[in-house]
């Protein structure tokens, strides 16, 4: 059947992916499978903690988002789960809309997730600009970092803020509530976080599996059983919210109505983009490791119905995973399967080993998030700033700041705004024009004749080239020459035609010449090329020499415009 709409073709990559599939690829993907759940396990806590929810939401994200990303995406090896760039914008939707709001924001945005896939948006993720990329990627890792200082020190603050300068005021507010056997918690994980790769790579050797194991756990395990055996006085995630339920996600309906969800619109648009912008991102590094090339459509398709799915399991909302990602590569992956073991080894382990969780005291995950922020953030960008030029270094900081300081979509929507006004400023610069002289054609000698060729992009910010002709126009005729200009919109035929009647007025003969193409095209469909024609097709010329030929050879002693 035909798609006169053009819409993506829902093909999940699973489906090629099993063609030829046998057991050696079953091994080594479950292999990566247990791997990646084994590092997705605290990451998955820690970011539904910092997001204001129950850590269970964290699991149940990675477990239903991990398995519906894995088996319906675009890409082999990507791994869908709670991000860290998401922490903010949920923080700030529970705090000001309330847990069942998000569950309504994170469906909505899921939707609009699988709409952008099946009307073949995915591509056009790619033109927001890497400055709005980079800045906003490390402001949220600066919020992130900021949202853990209170149990990195185990301070006594019931509500944290969502806003920059209320968690600045509550942390100096608190500061007397200082817990140091928090700090020492955290201090120590920090240390193991940052020392195991070393220690692996001294290791590797002579205990090779010990390669296997990440950081994050080593310290979740080390820091879980020294609070329990000496009891120190910290923070745990048995304390704060009595353990995770070692049972299924339950079904949950959330209460709607459209005053809410008109409310939700820009908390939905950022939770789609910025799981669009994730994902895509995300899947584009893995086609630079495993040499293969992700359909984005799919992914888009595959992260919406995730999203849209989740939140009414107790999950919140997810997208394609970079550090899970490459762990799953790096790890022998060869296919979705791996994911789909993921998901299930941490099913297994809400099953089994829940009560243990319990134990894990929360300064512990604030050191890992910290981690998480460190190595999240592009910082190397800011030191690389005097090497770029001034729109670029403005548009970064800029961004950077209003994602700290205001909020993130305000500050991508200042970016991609910024970007525009860069980039129509840059190919406005690019578009230009040239008089031909008597030294580039001897028919020119006469000053009755002028002739002008053209460069670039005649669009709505480059039209004051053509306006500028309209006060210099010669007595008798006027060559346009059109070849070299590669776009024409709707305001640069505009100004042709305006060009067009000034000449007309003053009865002053217009040639074009070298209209290519698109400028062809809308030459054609916006009437101009029978304007141009109507009094003499000779008015039409394929290039300028023969314009200028045909000028000359005119009767420049009759009035054209009579």
């Amino acid at each position: 059947m035909s798609n006169p709409l053009h819409l993506a073709h829902f093909r999940p990559r699973l489906l090629d992916a099993l063609k030829g599939y046998d057991r050696g690829h079953l091994s080594k993907d479950l292999a990566a499978g247990l791997t990646v759940g084994v590092v997705a396990l605290p990451l998955a806590m820690a970011f539904a903690i910092a997001s204001g929810l129950k850590p269970e939401a964290g699991l149940f994200t990675a477990i239903i988002a991990g398995f519906l990303i894995s088996a319906l995406g675009g890409s082999r090896v990507q791994i869908g789960g709670p991000a860290g760039a998401f922490i903010v914008i949920v923080y700030g939707i529970v705090e000001r809309y309330g847990v069942g709001n998000l569950i309504l924001a994170t469906a909505l945005s899921g939707l609009l997730l699988f709409f952008m896939g099946l009307f073949r948006l995915g591509t056009l993720v790619r033109f927001i600009p890497v400055a709005v990329v980079i800045g906003f990627t490390n402001g949220i890792a600066v919020l992130i970092g900021l949202s853990q200082i209170k149990d990195l020190l185990g301070l006594q603050i019931a509500k944290m803020p969502g806003d920059f300068f209320g968690i600045v005021d509550a942390l100096w507010s608190q500061r007397h509530t200082v817990n140091p056997w928090a700090v020492g918690v955290a201090l120590a994980s920090l240390v193991i976080l940052i020392g195991w790769p070393r220690g692996v790579l001294a290791c590797s050797k002579r205990w090779p599996a010990i390669r296997l194991v990440p950081g994050s756990i080593v310290a979740l395990v080390v820091a879980t059983a020294v609070v329990g055996l000496s009891g120190l006085p910290v923070e745990t995630i048995g304390s704060r919210f009595g353990g995770i339920p070692a049972a299924l996600p339950a079904f949950t309906m959330p209460g709607f109505s459209w005053q809410a969800a008109r409310e939700l619109l820009m908390p939905v648009i950022t939770l789609a983009l910025l799981g669009a912008i994730e994902s895509l991102l995300c899947a584009r590094v893995a086609d630079g490791m495993i040499g293969e090339r992700h359909d984005p459509n799919q992914e888009l398709m595959a992260q919406g119905v995730a999203n849209f799915v989740t939140p009414f399991f107790g999950g919140m909302p997810a997208t394609g995973t970079i550090a899970r990602t490459v762990t799953n590569v790096k790890n022998g992956a060869t296919s979705p399967i791996a994911g789909i073991v993921h998901a299930l080894a941490l099913l297994a382990v809400i099953l089994v080993a829940a009560p243990l969780a319990t134990a894990i005291p929360l300064a512990t995950l604030a050191a890992i998030l910290m981690h998480v922020a460190w190595n999240m953030g592009e910082w190397r960008e800011f030191a690389r700033l005097k090497t770029y030029r001034t729109p670029y270094r403005v548009t970064l900081v800029a961004v950077f700041l209003l994602t700290v300081i205001f909020d993130l979509t305000i500050a991508v929507e200042f970016g991609v705004f910024a970007a525009c006004i860069t980039f129509i400023y840059r190919i406005s610069s690019l578009t230009r024009s040239e008089c031909l002289s008597a030294a580039d054609y001897t028919e020119l000698a006469d000053q009755r004749i002028q002739a002008w060729r053209m460069y670039g992009a005649l669009f709505f910010g480059a039209t004051q080239l053509v306006d500028q002709l309209q006060d210099r126009l010669p007595v008798h005729t006027l060559v346009l020459d059109l070849k070299n200009v590669i776009y024409v919109d709707s305001t640069g035929a505009e100004a042709l035609e305006n060009l067009l009647k000034a000449c007309r007025r003053h009865g002053v003969r217009l040639i074009v010449s070298g209209l290519m193409r698109q400028p062809h095209d809308i030459a054609t469909r916006t009437g101009l090329l029978s304007r141009f024609s109507e009094c003499s097709p000779d008015d039409l010329q394929p290039d300028v020499a023969h314009a200028i030929r045909c000028a000359a050879a005119a009767d420049l002693d009759s009035c054209p415009g009579q």
